[in-house]
Protein backbone atom coordinates (compact mmCIF):
# COMPACT_ATOMS: atom_id res chain seq x y z
CA UNK A 1 0.00 0.00 0.00
CA UNK A 2 2.60 2.80 0.64
CA UNK A 3 4.54 2.20 -2.33
CA UNK A 4 1.22 2.38 -4.43
CA UNK A 5 0.83 5.70 -2.46
CA UNK A 6 4.31 6.86 -3.41
CA UNK A 7 4.13 6.13 -6.89
CA UNK A 8 0.49 7.64 -7.27
CA UNK A 9 2.15 11.00 -5.11
CA UNK A 10 5.03 10.55 -8.10
CA UNK A 11 2.76 10.57 -11.18
CA UNK A 12 0.70 13.43 -9.51
CA UNK A 13 3.94 15.20 -9.00
CA UNK A 14 5.02 14.31 -12.80
CA UNK A 15 1.56 15.79 -13.95
CA UNK A 16 1.47 18.99 -12.24
CA UNK A 17 5.19 19.78 -13.04
CA UNK A 18 4.97 19.18 -16.46
CA UNK A 19 1.55 21.41 -16.43
CA UNK A 20 3.26 24.18 -14.60
CA UNK A 21 6.68 23.96 -16.72
CA UNK A 22 3.90 24.32 -20.33
CA UNK A 23 1.90 26.89 -18.46
CA UNK A 24 5.17 29.42 -18.37
CA UNK A 25 6.71 28.20 -21.92
CA UNK A 26 3.59 28.07 -23.76
CA UNK A 27 2.53 30.99 -22.10
CA UNK A 28 5.64 33.18 -23.02
CA UNK A 29 5.02 32.24 -26.57
CA UNK A 30 1.37 33.60 -26.32
CA UNK A 31 2.34 36.74 -24.57
CA UNK A 32 5.11 36.91 -27.44
CA UNK A 33 3.00 35.98 -31.03
CA UNK A 34 -0.15 37.12 -30.17
CA UNK A 35 -1.82 40.38 -30.28
CA UNK A 36 -2.92 43.15 -27.28
CA UNK A 37 -0.76 41.06 -24.81
CA UNK A 38 1.57 42.82 -22.74
CA UNK A 39 4.86 41.59 -24.21
CA UNK A 40 3.74 41.32 -27.96
CA UNK A 41 6.87 41.01 -30.02
CA UNK A 42 9.25 40.66 -27.06
CA UNK A 43 11.72 37.86 -28.73
CA UNK A 44 13.13 34.66 -28.63
CA UNK A 45 15.57 36.26 -25.40
CA UNK A 46 12.55 36.78 -23.42
CA UNK A 47 11.06 33.12 -24.61
CA UNK A 48 14.27 31.10 -23.56
CA UNK A 49 14.76 32.77 -20.33
CA UNK A 50 11.00 32.60 -19.07
CA UNK A 51 11.32 28.55 -20.27
CA UNK A 52 14.57 28.73 -18.37
CA UNK A 53 13.15 30.32 -15.04
CA UNK A 54 9.72 28.09 -15.37
CA UNK A 55 11.18 25.07 -15.27
CA UNK A 56 13.38 26.27 -12.37
CA UNK A 57 10.21 27.64 -10.83
CA UNK A 58 9.04 24.03 -11.23
CA UNK A 59 11.71 22.33 -9.97
CA UNK A 60 11.58 24.17 -6.51
CA UNK A 61 7.80 23.42 -6.08
CA UNK A 62 7.78 19.34 -7.25
CA UNK A 63 11.51 18.24 -6.75
CA UNK A 64 13.26 16.54 -8.69
CA UNK A 65 10.57 15.04 -10.73
CA UNK A 66 11.53 14.25 -14.90
CA UNK A 67 8.68 16.36 -16.36
CA UNK A 68 10.01 14.60 -19.47
CA UNK A 69 9.74 11.33 -21.13
CA UNK A 70 13.36 11.79 -22.25
CA UNK A 71 14.73 11.89 -19.14
CA UNK A 72 12.94 9.46 -17.47
CA UNK A 73 14.09 6.96 -20.47
CA UNK A 74 17.39 8.00 -19.34
CA UNK A 75 17.14 7.46 -15.68
CA UNK A 76 15.73 4.06 -16.15
CA UNK A 77 18.75 3.01 -18.27
CA UNK A 78 20.66 4.32 -15.26
CA UNK A 79 18.65 2.69 -12.49
CA UNK A 80 17.95 5.68 -10.73
CA UNK A 81 14.16 5.06 -11.22
CA UNK A 82 12.58 1.31 -11.72
CA UNK A 83 11.99 0.36 -15.29
CA UNK A 84 8.15 -0.32 -14.39
CA UNK A 85 7.93 3.57 -13.55
CA UNK A 86 9.09 4.78 -17.08
CA UNK A 87 5.58 4.45 -18.72
CA UNK A 88 3.72 5.69 -15.64
CA UNK A 89 5.62 8.56 -15.94
CA UNK A 90 5.51 9.28 -19.70
CA UNK A 91 1.46 8.77 -19.62
CA UNK A 92 1.61 11.67 -16.72
CA UNK A 93 3.86 14.19 -18.21
CA UNK A 94 1.76 13.98 -21.59
CA UNK A 95 -1.39 14.25 -19.71
CA UNK A 96 0.49 17.17 -17.73
CA UNK A 97 0.79 19.30 -21.12
CA UNK A 98 -1.79 18.50 -22.82
CA UNK A 99 -4.03 20.13 -19.38
CA UNK A 100 -1.07 22.89 -19.05
CA UNK A 101 -1.71 23.34 -22.69
CA UNK A 102 -5.74 23.94 -22.35
CA UNK A 103 -4.98 26.07 -19.44
CA UNK A 104 -2.86 28.64 -21.53
CA UNK A 105 -5.54 28.52 -24.03
CA UNK A 106 -8.26 29.61 -21.75
CA UNK A 107 -6.42 32.38 -19.77
CA UNK A 108 -5.39 33.68 -23.51
CA UNK A 109 -8.55 32.88 -25.12
CA UNK A 110 -9.35 36.59 -25.87
CA UNK A 111 -5.89 37.45 -27.53
CA UNK A 112 -6.67 34.40 -29.64
CA UNK A 113 -9.46 35.61 -30.80
CA UNK A 114 -8.26 39.29 -31.28
CA UNK A 115 -5.53 37.80 -33.09
CA UNK A 116 -7.74 36.05 -35.94
CA UNK A 117 -6.75 37.11 -39.50
CA UNK A 118 -3.58 39.22 -38.00
CA UNK A 119 -1.22 36.89 -36.90
CA UNK A 120 0.33 34.07 -39.05
CA UNK A 121 -1.49 30.42 -39.05
CA UNK A 122 1.52 29.24 -38.87
CA UNK A 123 3.34 31.45 -35.66
CA UNK A 124 0.13 30.64 -33.79
CA UNK A 125 0.83 26.71 -34.19
CA UNK A 126 4.53 27.33 -33.32
CA UNK A 127 2.75 29.13 -30.19
CA UNK A 128 1.97 25.37 -29.21
CA UNK A 129 5.18 22.87 -30.87
CA UNK A 130 8.26 23.15 -32.23
CA UNK A 131 8.98 24.11 -36.14
CA UNK A 132 12.10 24.30 -38.08
CA UNK A 133 12.33 27.23 -40.52
CA UNK A 134 14.77 25.04 -42.53
CA UNK A 135 12.74 21.73 -42.62
CA UNK A 136 15.54 19.06 -43.42
CA UNK A 137 14.22 16.12 -41.69
CA UNK A 138 17.72 14.28 -41.07
CA UNK A 139 19.46 17.41 -39.77
CA UNK A 140 16.37 18.60 -37.52
CA UNK A 141 16.73 15.08 -35.95
CA UNK A 142 20.43 15.02 -35.59
CA UNK A 143 19.65 18.87 -33.85
CA UNK A 144 17.20 17.70 -31.16
CA UNK A 145 19.64 14.22 -30.68
CA UNK A 146 22.28 16.52 -29.70
CA UNK A 147 20.32 18.99 -27.64
CA UNK A 148 19.07 16.45 -25.80
CA UNK A 149 22.45 14.53 -24.98
CA UNK A 150 23.69 17.84 -23.84
CA UNK A 151 20.86 18.96 -22.03
CA UNK A 152 20.48 15.57 -20.12
CA UNK A 153 24.11 14.81 -19.37
CA UNK A 154 24.02 17.96 -17.93
CA UNK A 155 21.12 17.72 -15.41
CA UNK A 156 22.56 14.09 -14.09
CA UNK A 157 25.80 15.73 -14.02
CA UNK A 158 24.27 18.79 -11.79
CA UNK A 159 22.04 16.28 -9.90
CA UNK A 160 24.87 13.98 -9.18
CA UNK A 161 27.33 16.53 -7.66
CA UNK A 162 25.35 19.74 -6.62
CA UNK A 163 22.17 18.44 -5.75
CA UNK A 164 20.87 21.51 -3.61
CA UNK A 165 21.46 23.37 -6.80
CA UNK A 166 19.52 21.46 -8.97
CA UNK A 167 16.70 24.50 -9.63
CA UNK A 168 18.81 26.93 -10.79
CA UNK A 169 21.34 24.60 -11.79
CA UNK A 170 18.91 23.09 -14.67
CA UNK A 171 17.32 26.58 -15.39
CA UNK A 172 20.79 27.84 -16.45
CA UNK A 173 21.36 24.70 -18.83
CA UNK A 174 17.71 25.34 -20.39
CA UNK A 175 18.92 28.83 -21.48
CA UNK A 176 22.34 27.78 -22.65
CA UNK A 177 20.91 24.93 -24.30
CA UNK A 178 17.95 27.09 -25.82
CA UNK A 179 20.20 30.05 -26.60
CA UNK A 180 23.32 27.77 -28.06
CA UNK A 181 21.60 24.90 -29.64
CA UNK A 182 17.78 25.64 -30.55
CA UNK A 183 17.78 28.16 -32.63
CA UNK A 184 17.16 25.54 -35.59
CA UNK A 185 14.17 23.47 -34.44
CA UNK A 186 13.24 25.38 -31.42
CA UNK A 187 14.97 22.89 -28.75
CA UNK A 188 12.03 20.38 -27.57
CA UNK A 189 14.32 18.07 -26.14
CA UNK A 190 11.04 16.55 -24.26
CA UNK A 191 8.39 15.09 -25.95
CA UNK A 192 5.91 15.37 -23.84
CA UNK A 193 6.54 19.35 -23.88
CA UNK A 194 6.52 19.13 -27.74
CA UNK A 195 3.70 16.70 -28.42
CA UNK A 196 0.97 17.64 -25.69
CA UNK A 197 0.89 21.10 -26.67
CA UNK A 198 0.65 20.31 -30.30
CA UNK A 199 -2.74 17.89 -29.75
CA UNK A 200 -4.15 21.02 -27.63
CA UNK A 201 -3.51 22.84 -30.69
CA UNK A 202 -5.39 20.17 -32.70
CA UNK A 203 -8.17 19.98 -30.39
CA UNK A 204 -8.69 23.55 -29.60
CA UNK A 205 -11.75 25.88 -31.38
CA UNK A 206 -8.64 27.54 -33.02
CA UNK A 207 -9.89 29.54 -36.41
CA UNK A 208 -7.72 29.37 -39.42
CA UNK A 209 -5.67 26.65 -38.11
CA UNK A 210 -2.08 25.82 -40.11
CA UNK A 211 -1.48 22.05 -41.11
CA UNK A 212 0.04 20.33 -37.59
CA UNK A 213 2.88 18.96 -39.22
CA UNK A 214 2.63 15.98 -37.17
CA UNK A 215 5.17 14.18 -39.55
CA UNK A 216 7.63 16.23 -38.14
CA UNK A 217 6.53 16.16 -34.97
CA UNK A 218 6.18 12.47 -34.37
CA UNK A 219 9.66 12.30 -35.99
CA UNK A 220 11.91 14.95 -34.63
CA UNK A 221 10.79 16.25 -31.00
CA UNK A 222 8.87 12.49 -30.91
CA UNK A 223 11.92 10.13 -31.22
CA UNK A 224 14.84 12.03 -31.18
CA UNK A 225 14.75 12.83 -27.64
CA UNK A 226 14.77 9.06 -26.69
CA UNK A 227 18.04 8.71 -29.04
CA UNK A 228 19.85 11.44 -26.62
CA UNK A 229 18.35 10.30 -23.70
CA UNK A 230 20.27 6.84 -24.69
CA UNK A 231 23.38 9.03 -25.58
CA UNK A 232 23.16 10.77 -22.32
CA UNK A 233 23.24 7.39 -20.18
CA UNK A 234 25.55 5.78 -21.81
CA UNK A 235 28.24 8.81 -21.75
CA UNK A 236 27.26 9.81 -18.16
CA UNK A 237 27.50 5.91 -16.93
CA UNK A 238 30.82 5.62 -18.58
CA UNK A 239 32.60 8.48 -18.39
CA UNK A 240 31.08 10.44 -15.66
CA UNK A 241 30.77 7.17 -13.71
CA UNK A 242 27.30 8.29 -12.41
Amino acid sequence: MKGKIVMLHSLIAEFLGTALMILFGVGVHCDEVLTKTKYHGSGHIFAITTWAFGISVTLFIFGGVCINPAMALCQAILGMIPWSNFIPYCIAEFLGALFGSLVVYVMYADHFKASEGKIDPIAIRNIFSTNPNCRNLPRNFFVETIATTVFLTAILAVATNYEKQLPIGVGLIVWAVGMGLGGTTGFAMNQARDLGPRLAFQLLPIKNKADNDWQYGLLVPGIAPFVGAVLAALFSHYFLTI
